[in-house]
């Protein structure tokens, strides 16, 4: 055995070279890579690698290939074997399982010249192999510490199967239904999407620092896709987002740099281009906002191929030119594209780009590395009987089941109808496509989930209404995209036996997602036409909703009699849903996403502009305003909006103080808030703002605050909220955050739409404060 001791910027790094080939760490659980002394300085442990390096090597660290075990994107035809034997891979995505994962890692730092590890990344969204709701369904339960707890349990199981990275969470604003990645997202609320995508951030880390980094149970993030990705046109993936600086910076960014300031280690660059820059080689806003505004020491990596999509923009003329692009804005790892191994050795030597450039994202790269222990001992996460133990635990499932019922909004309850309890003694039919279906309930970007144990709503209710007085029938009327006049006759005889039906309608989960765009968002026709023979037969009629999106339920809104929207629930869809039903939960969700009346007025959301011509909502006919001809500006169902099987109402609204200095200050709001009917519930108490005069057009209202608060039936409970200065600052137009004086509007409320508890106070400069 040879010993070669090399002291590089004050670290010993001591590497073992056997005679016959290199030690297997595999055995030892040492990897090759020791820090000596008790140096724990990882800055200088990462400059002691880099400068064993050689250029090629670099440029390995930062290329991604994937496995294709799984496909989310085109299939790279670059067979990456030989790369990896030649340790020119700095991470490979779509691997899974533990001995899958071992043996290429076993190539990479048993096989190799340097034997550095490598970073195995998945798109762990909502879950990896217990699904959760996805994450627009969790973002509507208000609940930062269940969404934080099913990151980190997707976390636990990822990890216990060898994965280190996941591509989550998104944290894009979504104002337009028809985009299918709306579904991955906290909805069209710059405030709430911030504290979103906090919580998720800390989930999957564990903690708010990134310090739990290396820990078994957790998982690099990423925070994506920067930037203003739910603003392209149309709602078509990838189209170009054409928007003011003043809008991108006041609406898109503020959830992006949440996620920074929760210690998220890596972003990714967004597919689409804003205002004629594409964001994979937008050096403003990777390198000048991100690291220069934002200070983000982790690294970035493109979205798949997007350094190669480069060309078809048509901001390059060839791959060569997409990878010198792309490294000098500030991407430092290309996802599966080729481009930096195949071209950026030329591109140096050409003087294109420069090594301080390479240097500096393979840095970026090694610290990840070294903070998830990964040099240290490279198999430290390949543990099989570790990954069966954390794999869809009693706990997780309990977990799962509570993340269904808190996500689920009650639209619509007519003559409570709802809950059935089960001492009702009613005949109930269960009909549509997806009431005895298993397959779509986890929605799209559902990890390594098991479609076939996702429990069907027809399952949940059936061993819910076991042993009671309550009994059930069920006929499936059609399927999700066609029906028949038998199965329509089949369904409707089914009803008329009954006291009252419900039926599953909605999605095929392929609906949404990526590259998932629908101009037409109501249910198939098939299901719209089985829901009229059902209305037709008199029976009280109650809708599950299940999609990835907000639909348009106009025709459903009118004809229903209840409506609960459940989204893609996941794994314990079937459970959670009858919880809902029986009245075992008391439904508490808000929407964050606006429900179009019709897909003319998408984009829609409450945060708009006022205009010069405002519409009065009393009387919208009014001509020559901000109207349409034939329909209402309002949505369906509003942000912040959920109704529950209680009645709530709030009072006395007040605030310590009538003024607050423009900086440095704050104010603490006090509301009643009472449960006003007869059985327990929970209320998402939500505080608005408007800034009734600035330098700049501000929106009608603003979330500043929220908290979720359970009262017993009758009780009545004071919440308080703070507001500082700072939470009224908005981006001016000399491109500065600031808090301008003036007077504002505050309301407590129960939803967006809610005006009915206000208060006003004012913003006034240190010298001018009352």
């Amino acid at each position: 055995m040879k010993l070669s001791v090399i002291s590089m910027t004050g670290v010993l790094a001591v590497i073992l070279f056997a005679s016959c080939g290199s030690p297997s760490a595999g055995k030892s659980g040492v990897g090759r890579w020791v820090s000596y002394s008790g140096d724990k300085d990882v800055e200088k442990r990462v400059d002691s690698v880099l400068a064993l390096m050689t250029l090629e090597e670099k440029i390995g660290q930062m290329t991604q290939f994937s496995a294709n075990w799984s496909i989310t994107g085109p299939v790279m035809s670059d067979d990456f074997k030989p790369y990896l034997e030649k340790g020119l891979v700095g991470s490979i995505f779509n691997a899974t399982s533990v001995e899958g994962i071992r043996k290429m890692q076993e190539v990479a730092v048993e096989k190799t010249r340097l034997g550095i590890p490598i970073l195995f990344g998945q798109d762990v969204i909502h879950g990896y192999k217990t699904i959760f709701p996805i994450p627009l369904a969790e973002a509507c339960s208000w609940d930062l510490e269940m969404m934080r707890r099913t990151a980190e349990i997707a976390a636990i199981e990822a990890a216990s199967d060898g994965i280190n990275w996941t591509f989550a969470p998104m944290v894009d604003i979504a104002r337009d239904a028809r985009w299918g990645r709306v579904m991955e997202g906290a909805g069209e609320d710059p405030y709430l999407g911030s504290r979103v995508a906090e919580a998720r951030v800390i989930g999957f880390q564990g903690g708010a620092d990134g310090k739990a980094l290396g820990e078994l149970h957790t998982l690099l993030a990423t925070g994506k896709h920067l930037a203003a990705y739910g603003a392209a046109e149309s709602g078509r993936d990838y189209n170009p987002a054409e928007l003011s600086e003043h809008t991108l910076r006041n609406i898109y960014l503020p959830p992006y740099k949440a996620a920074i300031d929760a210690g998220v280690g890596t972003m990714m660059a967004s597919f689409n281009e804003i205002n004629g820059v594409p964001a994979t080689a937008d050096r403003w806003l990777m390198t000048d906002i991100l690291r220069g505004e934002w200070d983000f020491t982790g690294f970035v990596v493109s979205d798949y191929t997007g350094i190669n999509e480069l060309v078809p923009h048509g901001v390059a003329e060839d791959e060569k030119q997409a990878a010198e692009l792309a490294v000098n804005a500030g991407i430092d790892m290309d996802m599966t594209g080729a481009t930096f191994i195949k071209y950026l050795s030329q591109s140096v030597r050409e003087g294109k780009v420069s090594e301080e450039v390479i240097n500096n994202a393979v840095r970026r790269i090694l610290e990840i590395k070294f903070l998830l222990g990964l040099f240290d001992n490279p198999y430290r996460y390949l543990d099989e009987e570790r990954a069966k133990q954390n794999t869809m635990t009693p706990e997780f499932m309990e977990t799962a089941r509570k993340a269904v019922t808190s996500s689920v909004v009650l639209l619509k309850n007519d003559n409570r109808l709802l809950p059935i309890t089960k001492e009702s003694g009613k005949t109930v039919a269960l009909i549509g496509p997806l009431m005895n279906d298993s397959i779509n309930l986890n929605g799209e970007w559902a990890g390594l989930g098991d479609r076939n144990k996702s429990v069907p709503i027809l399952k949940g209710l059936m061993e819910k209404y076991r042993d009671t007085s309550v009994k059930l029938l069920f006929a499936e009327g059609s399927s999700i995209t066609g029906t028949t006049p038998g199965k329509i006759a089949e369904a409707v005889s089914v009803a008329r036996r009954a006291d009252l039906v419900i039926a599953a309608m909605g999605e095929d989960f392929n609906w949404s997602g990526e590259a998932a765009v629908r101009t037409d968002i109501r249910l198939p026709e098939p299901q719209r036409e089985l829901l009229k023979a059902l209305k037709a037969t008199g029976k009280p009629l109650v809708l599950i909703s299940l999609s990835g999106r907000p639909l348009d339920l106009s025709w459903e809104d009118e004809n229903m009699d209840a409506i609960l929207q459940a989204w893609f629930p996941g794994t314990q869809a079937g459970h959670g849903i009858a919880d809902v039903i029986a009245g075992d939960y008391n439904p508490s969700g808000k929407l964050v996403m606006s429900f179009p009346r019709n897909v003319g007025q998408i984009p829609i959301y409450y945060n708009q502009k006022n205009t010069g011509r405002p519409v009065d909502l009393s009387n919208e006919s009014t001509d020559y305003k901000s109207n349409y001809l034939d329909t209402s500006i309002t949505p369906l169902y509003p942000f912040g909006y959920g109704l529950s099987y209680t009645t709530f109402s709030i009072s006395n609204v007040s605030a310590d103080k009538s003024s607050i200095r423009t900086t440095g200050d704050k104010m603490v709001v006090t509301a009643h808030v009472q449960n006003t009917g007869d059985i327990d519930g929970e209320l998402v108490v939500q505080v608005y703002v408007r800034d009734l005069v600035g330098s700049v057009t501000r929106p009608v209202k603003e979330l500043k605050g929220f908290q979720k608060t359970a009262l017993k039936a009758g009780e009545t409970k004071q919440v308080n909220f703070e507001l500082k200065s700072e939470d009224l600052a908005f981006y001016g137009t000399d491109g500065k955050k600031k808090t301008e004086a003036g007077d504002f509007v505050l309301w407590v409320a129960q939803s967006s739409a809610d005006n009915s508890n206000r208060i006003r106070f004012s913003a006034n400069t240190p010298d001018n404060a009352r």
